[in-house]
């Protein structure tokens, strides 16, 4: 059994827990009821016995994986099952029976009654439907079934989730289809288990209703284009090559009363009030510091769940701002990787609640401090070659890794409207650009070494040295000379070289990694056809060797696309100037960066390649203009809300507290400076005039078109919310702690 807390609060925390009283204080409740949570918890469960149950004896546990399917399936069926799962070859119909039985009689054993088709639908979040096993048997009696019709096709409706368009509301069939590659695993519940099948979504004609489908779709066309580079070098044997991720995912964890006592925590995600408290993160003390217990244990619980669920998680730690974490996994195949970052989030959310806290995975949740990112680690690799971004001890004389690295900077330079529109939400508005977050001008990070060499083959077509790694010595006898790398590593890059991957740290920590994959997929595969289309000609020509086309090439490359690399402080002032000089692009908000996708390179990317289509495409646009409009309008509505009923409110009790104070002393002869009441009086005021002006810009007719709402609700709507922050969180400073309706980010950010 996992490990819970028992709260140990009495009565204050029922207010508290449905938002609070509107006529009576809930701060001073929900605090008190958080520090008792906090330092009177007990667990309700013995401890797990971790030598009983050791965790490399969870791992997979509940998936049916590879070695689940060779125990179980008739050796023929197994084969072609991971012919297709392996290499990319076509699914065999005709073993789906087996498959489904085999399947069914493994997840009963393990307790379920029901199976679920798990997908993705583009509103970012994952869907299920659940279908029982149990059919009646016409004799009163029922019996366990699940057909291949059954696991490899259901139809759920396919006009109620966004489609921009490609569905009207009376057009509701669609599919959700096996996807053999992403293996089936059992979902646990205190109360049963059940079977969940990963699945693409697809609408009744075909067309992509999901983040599923492009994925798959974009890594089998990036497979076809590095074989041929392979090819060019030698390796024929056109093993798959796959996209690899590791996403690593920061969060926030807030206790629970706290939670419940911010309707705009519960409500957007983030906080739309708050004033700075006396300490943020300036001691930088919280970063790598000492994992609180409670905090501890859900982290360990949250592992042992993703460890079932086959997830390798590798690494946790505190995270920069307080309150804030992260949990990382090794790399995988970028679709498998995609489906557990959502199970990752899930699971994380569900874990949290047991221990009375809230998980925040939005990328702004708290001012001041902070965001939270999603830096995700991708590759391409396959079981014959490994690691196709390795550039080894000696990158100058890998000839094969320049060309796959060079494509990845074409890409890059060709394609940042595109990585930047990827990544572009209301959310991750508030945190690229800011100091823990890239900024919105997509560039590349080389390092030293790679820098070198590139610079050499720019200078002479060719490179003759690569920097050594050295020894790293600190200077005491008792600590061993550490191996240390060629270059250094740069936190302000949105797309950096670490090693032997490149990291796109400017993915929000919301967002599904889906579309970044997509499209980093899909730019590398265009740059891979244009390499190897360039080397295949020279060498059809007899003019040039291998090795005269590779220079040829990557001399072309970086002269052309040198401007796109950064090695240098990307918070810095200077880099925006030098970016604009270089004529990189600043796509700061997600109403500049979305217009991107209607680009009519970036449609013609998506066509030729088949992970798009114009229409597929159009519809994600519309997509995210729609769910930011909707996004920051529930902003706003919540801003408006709080400010009218909680915040004015208190600002008016304590005005006349004041003011009663003020005219009794008066009536005994005192006078009394009267500074502060004046000061609340003007910001009561100023409060309310916002509020009118943010009511105004919220009650406008829509635009005439998505884009023009979304610009409307950006640079009016955003701004106007500000000001009543402003306001607001003034007042919060000045206003009683007593009579103060909301919990403060010191109590919210510090108490554990």
């Amino acid at each position: 059994m996992s490990t819970s807390f028992s709260t140990g609060i009495g009565s204050a925390n029922g207010a508290a827990a449905a938002g609070g009283s509107r006529n009576a204080p809930t701060s001073m409740s929900a605090r008190m009821a958080a520090i008792s949570a906090v330092t009177n918890w007990r667990p309700i469960s013995p401890p797990l016995n971790f030598n009983e149950t050791p965790a490399h004896e969870l791992f997979s546990s509940n998936v049916f994986g590879s070695a689940v399917m060779k125990a179980r399936l008739p050796k023929p069926v197994y084969k072609s099952v991971m012919k297709t799962i392996e290499s990319g070859a076509k699914l065999d119909p005709s073993i789906a029976d087996i498959v489904a039985s085999a399947m069914k009689d493994w997840a009963i054993e393990k307790g379920a009654t029901h199976y679920a088709h798990v997908f993705y639908p583009l509103t970012g979040l994952t869907a299920e439907k659940h279908d029982s096993f149990l059919s009646p048997d016409g004799d009163g009696g029922a019996i366990a079934e699940f057909s291949g019709k059954q696991l490899i096709q259901g139809e759920p409706d396919g006009s109620s989730f966004p489609t921009g368009g490609i569905r009207a509301t009376f057009e509701a069939r669609g599919y959700t289809i096996w996807d053999v590659t992403s293996p089936a695993y059992i979902l646990e519940n205190p109360n049963g288990t059940t079977l969940c099948i990963p699945t693409a979504f697809v609408s009744w004609t075909g067309e992509a209703l999901d983040k599923k489908t492009p994925v798959l779709r974009s890594m089998q066309a990036l497979n076809k284009q590095a074989n041929r580079i392979l090819k060019l070098f030698g390796h024929d044997d056109e093993a798959f090559v796959a996209s690899t991720a590791g996403p690593e995912q920061e969060y926030f964890l807030v206790d629970r009363h706290f939670y419940f006592s911010r309707p705009d925590l519960f409500t957007c995600g983030r906080t739309l009030f708050g004033a700075k408290p006396p300490k943020g993160q300036e001691f930088e003390d919280h970063y790598f510091g000492a994992i609180p217990e409670r905090v501890l244990a859900f982290m360990l619980e949250v592992e042992r769940e993703l460890y079932k669920l086959g997830i390798p998680v590798k690494t946790r730690h505190n995270e920069v701002a307080p309150g804030q974490y992260e949990i990382a996994p090794v790399f995988e195949s970028a679709n498998l990787a995609t489906d557990h970052q959502q199970l990752m989030m899930t699971t994380l959310k569900r874990v949290a609640e047991k221990y009375g806290m809230a998980c925040l995975t939005h990328e702004k949740p708290f001012a001041g401090v902070n965001g939270s990112g999603k830096h995700v680690n991708w590759s391409l690799g396959s079981k014959s070659q490994g690691n196709l971004l390795d550039p080894g001890d000696t990158p100058h004389t890998n000839a094969q890794f320049l060309v796959f690295c060079a494509a990845v900077i074409r890409a890059v330079f060709k394609y940042q409207g595109l990585l930047r529109a990827v990544v572009a939400s209301a959310g991750n508005d508030h945190r690229l650009g800011a100091n823990e977050a890239p900024p919105a001008i997509i560039s590349i990070f080389l390092g030293d070494q790679l820098t070198d060499v590139f610079q050499q083959i720019k200078k002479s077509g060719g490179a003759n040295s690569s920097l050594a790694k050295g020894t790293l010595t600190v200077g005491v006898d008792v600590l061993p000379p550490l191996p240390k790398d060629a270059g250094d590593r740069n936190r302000t890059s949105p797309f950096a070289f670490t090693g032997n991957r490149f990291e796109f740290r400017a993915v929000g920590a919301n967002q599904s990694i889906a579309g970044p994959l997509v499209a980093m997929n899909t730019i590398v595969c265009e740059s891979l056809d244009y390499c190897a289309t360039k080397l295949e000609a020279a060498m059809a020509s007899d003019a040039d060797s291998l090795h005269a086309a590779v220079q040829k090439l990557l001399t072309e490359i970086i002269n052309e696309c040198e401007a796109i690399i950064f090695n240098g402080d990307g918070y810095s002032a200077a880099w925006h100037k030098e970016a604009a000089a270089r004529g990189l692009l600043n796509l700061k908000t997600t109403t500049d960066a979305l217009p991107m996708l209607a680009k009519p390179d970036i449609n013609a990317l998506f066509t030729k390649y088949g992970v798009l289509s114009t229409r597929e495409l159009q519809s994600r646009l519309d997509i995210y203009l729609e769910q930011y409009c909707k996004t920051v309008r529930v902003e706003g509505l919540q801003t408006m809300e709080m400010a009218r009923t909680l915040i004015f409110p208190a600002a008016i009790r304590y005005q006349n507290e004041l003011a009663s104070t003020c005219a009794n002393l008066k009536l005994v002869g005192y006078e009394f400076d009267t500074d502060t009441l004046d000061k609340i009086t003007e910001l009561v005021k100023n409060l309310q005039d916002a509020i009118a002006v943010l009511d105004k810009t919220l009650a406008h007719h829509d635009a005439d078109s998505l884009e023009a709402e979304a610009r409307h609700f950006c640079e009016e709507v955003v701004p106007a919310m500000a000001e009543v922050r402003k306001y607001a969180d003034e007042l919060e400073g000045m206003v009683a702690d007593d009579i103060w309706p909301l919990p403060t980010y010191q109590e919210m950010l510090f108490i554990k």
